[in-house]
This record gives structure tokens, sequence and C-alpha cells, in this order.
């Protein structure tokens, strides 16, 4: 990984090159970042450009041989610790990070912005709850005792530290404090709040924000092939989280936006025969499809009454900015409430599967009250 796979973020990467042309580094460092965000990446890219041996401008070369084995996650000076459980092969005191490298490796390789429960589905603990064991504090102070082998400096992530059992967060304390020379931890994580006090005070943190609409719909299209619209539309449901927006790419059938105009239109006429029909086509839809139309649908309606209120910070343009514009004018701040709830309220149920079709004909028929 190396800064130039990841779209935009220019601040932190120049804050993160100039620490390391200023030989400042700190020896702890936490990239705090929202799930989706690309903290890992972020922190992955900082160990690449570390040890790079011929960095060019403001980047690792991605040739050297420190730049090959970061690439691959096997340059022996890169250590990592992320949540794990028992598996049917893996048990006991062998549950540790070390004993997953090739999957998490070859996970990195597919999905480097992946969540725990993508990578618990990967090796295979998705039925157990993960967790940095108090083994693995032991196995941390192994792998730093000696001096790096081939880089300048010796790097250890820790991805979701917040999820280590107390005994190893306590255990990591001193070396975390005062590691070896050119030792670097980088701690990486979506929850600053469960992270032990003592931890935190160790740590320089690096605030790593979600991308923003217009560079998640840049990496949508580039990256993923999708087309102007559709880039903008799953960038905009997915709010920053380039993982969400991957799964809603995968999943919804059709496009959201036009699924929501015309269901708006047929609550707007009271077309009581094609909401029905509509019902028994959004039953048919997926679990995800169904509920990544709800969660468009609520944000169209914080963009109605934007578009009301502060032009200034609308987030849609195109075919969306059109609809918003003449479906606000039959809308009001009571509507909006209104109906916002009544579709966090769906929400919740398909949660806890309920039908689908009951959940959608239901909120259909409010909806077109509501309207007129």
């Amino acid at each position: 990984m190396r800064f130039k796979d990841i779209g935009g973020l220019q601040e932190v990467k120049d804050k993160l090159i100039a620490s390391v042309k200023n030989d400042h580094v700190a020896h702890a460092q936490l990239f705090l970042g929202r799930p989706g965000s690309p903290n890992l990446p972020m922190a992955l890219a900082f160990a690449t450009y570390l040890n790079c041996e011929q960095p060019v401008g403001d980047d690792s070369c991605g040739v050297c041989p420190s730049c090959v084995k970061n690439a691959k996650y096997i340059h022996p000076d890169l250590h990592f610790v992320f949540p794990v459980s028992p598996t049917k092969n893996i048990t006991g005191k062998d549950v540790i990070s070390t004993n997953f490298l090739k999957e998490w490796r070859e996970f990195l390789g597919a999905s480097p912005y992946g969540a725990l429960p993508q990578w618990a589905s990967y090796y295979g603990g998705e039925d157990k709850e993960a967790n940095i064991s108090k083994e693995e504090s032991r196995q941390i102070i192994k792998n730093l005792s000696l001096k790096a082998f081939e880089g300048k400096y010796k790097v250890m992530i820790i991805w979701l530290p917040e999820y280590m059992h107390p005994s190893a967060a306590n255990g990591i304390l001193k070396i975390l404090e005062e590691p070896p020379e050119r030792t670097i931890f980088l701690l990486v994580s979506n929850n600053s709040e469960r992270l032990l006090a003592t931890i935190l005070s160790r740590t320089q943190i690096i605030t790593i924000p979600n991308f923003s609409d217009q560079e998640l719909a840049h990496i949508l299209k580039d990256q993923h092939h999708l087309q102007d619209d559709q880039a903008r539309q799953f960038a905009h449901l997915a709010d920053g989280d380039l993982n969400a927006a991957i799964r809603l790419m995968n999943n919804v059938e059709e496009s959201g936006h036009q699924l929501f105009a015309d269901w708006m239109r047929d609550c707007f006429k009271r077309d009581f025969t094609s909401l029905a029909r509509r019902s028994d086509e959004f039953h048919g839809m997926n679990k995800v499809a169904q509920k990544s139309l709800l969660l468009y649908a609520m944000n169209m309606m914080r963009e109605s009454l934007i578009s009301q209120f502060v032009p200034s910070l609308k987030r849609v343009d195109g075919q969306e900015a059109t609809f918003i514009e003449n479906f606000s004018k039959v809308m009001n701040e009571n509507k909006v409430s209104a109906i916002t709830q009544l579709l966090g309220e769906a929400h919740f149920h398909l949660e806890r599967n309920a039908g689908a079709r009951m959940v959608f004909l239901d909120l259909s028929l409010q909806i077109a009250a509501i309207i007129k």
C-alpha cells in the first residue's frame, strides 16, 4: 500500500511525510477514524514509506526491495496484531495473530478497508467473539525485542486495539511508552472511547477523516468502474464509508434514486394500485437493497429540508438535485420529520426480519397520507 493508492486526504499524507523528512516520527501513533475510513490503508502506506529505500517526492518508490515486500505484507520488520477468535484448527493459547498471518495478508490484499465482521468471516471465526488476548502482549514484546532486520524502522501495526483484553493492554504499556530504538507503534482504531486512558496518553493521535462524497465517487468510478450517476448516489448514501459503498454497489439491484423518485410520485398521486405492486417489488429485493433504499430515502428527506433552508449545504446534483427541487415544494419541516421517523421505524423492523411486503405497504400508505 502506498499513499497514491488512497484517494484524497492530502493534508494527512503531508503531515506524515513531513514527520519522516524532519526525523520527528512519534514512536506511538493512533490512527483514529470511523469504520470505512482509510485509517488502516493510511497506516500501511506510512509503514511502507518509513522503510522505503528510495522515496520519490511525497510517496514511497514502490520498486525497492522494501516496498516490494511491504506490498505483499511480508517485510520482516513489519509486524501485525489484530483481533482473532478460536477456529476449528486454532484454539487455546495458539489464538494469536501470528497464526493467522496467511489469512490476514490475503484479507489486506482483497479488502484493506474491511471491517471486523468481514475479517472474522474471512478466517472462519464469525461465530465467536474476536479479541486481542493476553498471550498477544507477550508476542508483541517478543517480536520487538530484536533490532530491525532490514529496514530503518521496526513497525508494529495494531488493528482495532479497542478489542484488547485489559491484561493485554496493560501488558504493553511499558514497551509502548519506552519502545526499543527505531520501533514505531501504529495503532489503528475506530473507537477511542473503548481504549484505556493509559493507552491514549501514550500515543500521538492522527485523525483520519472519512472520504468526502467527491473523493468517494472518484474512487468508485476509477477503481470500480461505476458510471457517474451511480458513483455519486452510492457515495452520498455511504457517507464517506468506502466499505459501505462497496457493499451497496454489490447488492443494490437498481438505481436507488429512480426507485425512490418513482415511489414518491406514486405516494404523491395516491396511486394505491401502484403502491401495492411496488411493495411486492420491494419484497423481492434482497435485504441489503431494501435497507439501502430506506437509508437513501432518509438522506433525500434531509436534502429536501436543506434545499429549503440552507441551499449552500446541498450534497446532490444532476437528476437528484432536479427531483429535490420539485419534491421540496410539497414538503415542509413537519412532513419531513414525520416521514423520516417512519423510514427509521421501517428500517428497524426490517433489521428484525419483519415481512418486507407489509412493512413497505404500510410505510407507503402513511407517506401518501402525510404528503397530501
